[in-house]
């Protein structure tokens, strides 16, 4: 599991022209699952996004998390996140889940982050084209790997 977050002042997604959700303040994230990922994958993903300390406290200093500043999640599934590029210039998508794996899998992450941050998150549509815009605050954007616990 691969997702990217990115600390936003405001981000929205928008499916055929019209706003599907939007956040002010709080947490992007862009997730992709791949066959080897687990309910295990899900649930530590969740709570690392949810208790990254990456807002600022009262001395400006990268102190706390979503949680406990109050923000919002809005969370959009992107099966890109798992590109192979190392072969020519076009990216194979291989190790991205198909639906039929994937969806299951973001359906545990919505509830699993719900359970995390104590509030509902927002969404985009699973399989939908999407517009995503955001304002990144920092900026900062994280990457992370649930198969690469670093």
């Amino acid at each position: 599991m691969r997702v990217v977050i990115q600390r936003v002042k405001r981000a929205a997604v928008h499916i055929h022209g019209v706003c599907h959700a939007s956040i002010e303040g709080g947490l992007l994230i862009f997730a992709g699952f791949e066959d080897a990922d687990s309910s295990e994958d899900v649930q530590w993903m969740s709570t690392k996004a949810v208790n990254l300390r990456i807002f600022d406290d009262a001395a400006k200093v990268p102190n706390i998390s979503v949680k406990v500043m109050g923000g919002d999640i809005l969370l959009i599934s992107q099966f890109t996140l798992h590109a192979a590029t190392k072969k020519g210039n076009r990216p194979s998508y291989l190790r991205a889940s198909k639906p039929e794996v994937a969806i299951p899998l973001y359906q545990h992450f919505i509830a699993s982050l719900e359970q995390a941050l104590g509030k509902a998150i927002h969404t985009g549509v699973f399989g939908a084209d999407m517009q995503v815009e955001l304002l990144n605050d920092g900026p900062i954007t994280i990457c992370i790997d649930s198969k690469q616990k670093e």
